[in-house]
């Protein structure tokens, strides 16, 4: 797949394909979804297509890191050379040589002790209030990129992608800062060459993501749904791209399931379909930019 903007792989042939080739360079994905339609198996697919290519950082807000490691192997996705920042932190990892480093409940335990020894205040790092606020996560987030040796002076050396899973818990203390937190997070990670994959929960009884969501800080949003298992008796899984600057994105709802061994599958359209449209108007991307 080629066109004229720089694209990261999702790991997902029919998804990249809706997407013109993947996402581009130095966006914002960000994946909505009520608990069960994949939004982890998502990042991890993305992950695992990426981390060969280029370094990854994987912060799990909601997980360990073996817990990351297991269920990608699910999915047949060796992620077996990741090393934990808690484990770095630890000292328990000397000579690091991965391109994945991922961040869980642990690491960012660690990095929240780092940043009350250091004392800091808000004329450096503000003092962080939780090991899941948003200093910390971003705190931990710099330290991998140390790790992985793509920090120079302030500035990021090389292309990185980062995935986050998932955002809501950085202002689960403060629901009503959600918009505010992550307009502090866009503003502190963002690079030309940093792509950002997040994950939000979104309620079905209510139709809002959790902690009135991130939309406004993403350059692209792919929704996921169950649709009516009350009704249907079964679990229906569907997806739909709701926006993507620089890409002129399929517009329709995709229906997926989630095989072991595979990850997320399409049902309908079929992939004969998909690359179709994908021959016909890849030609066409980035004549006009999406708002």
């Amino acid at each position: 797949m080629s066109s004229a903007v720089r694209r990261i792989s999702l790991g997902i042939n029919w998804l990249d394909y809706a997407l013109l080739g993947g996402v581009p360079r130095g966006n914002w994905l960000l994946v909505t979804g009520e608990p069960g339609v994949g939004k982890s198996i998502l990042t991890i697919q993305a992950a695992g297509a990426n981390v060969d290519a280029m370094p990854v950082v994987y912060v799990s807000t909601e997980t360990r890191f073996f817990d990351v490691v297991r269920q990608a192997k699910q999915f047949n996705i060796d992620l077996s050379d990741a090393v934990s920042l808690a484990d770095v932190l630890a000292g328990k990892v000397k000579d690091v040589k991965t391109n994945l480093v991922v961040i869980d409940l642990f690491g960012l335990a660690r990095e929240y002790r780092e940043l009350l020894r250091a004392g800091e205040d808000e004329e450096g790092k503000a003092k962080a209030k939780s090991p899941l606020s948003m200093e910390v996560v971003i705190s931990a987030i710099e330290r991998a990129y140390e790790v992985l040796g793509v920090s120079e002076e302030g500035k990021i050396t090389r292309d990185v992608l980062v995935i986050i899973d998932s955002l809501a818990p950085m202002w689960a203390h403060a629901p009503a800062m959600a918009r505010l937190i992550t307009y502090r997070l866009r503003q502190r990670l963002y690079r030309s060459n940093v792509t950002v994959i997040m994950t939000n929960q979104f309620a079905p009884t209510t139709g809002m993501t959790f902690g009135f969501g991130a939309e406004h800080i993403a350059d692209a949003i792919i929704h996921m749904w169950i649709e009516q298992p009350e009704r249907k008796k079964e679990i229906e899984r569907w997806l739909i791209i709701k926006k993507a600057r620089l890409t002129n994105h399929y517009r329709k709802a995709m229906k997926y399931e989630i095989e072991p061994g595979k990850g997320l599958t399409l049902i309908e359209p079929s992939i004969e379909e998909l690359k179709k449209w994908f021959d016909e108007y890849a030609g066409k991307q980035g004549s006009s930019e999406e708002e």
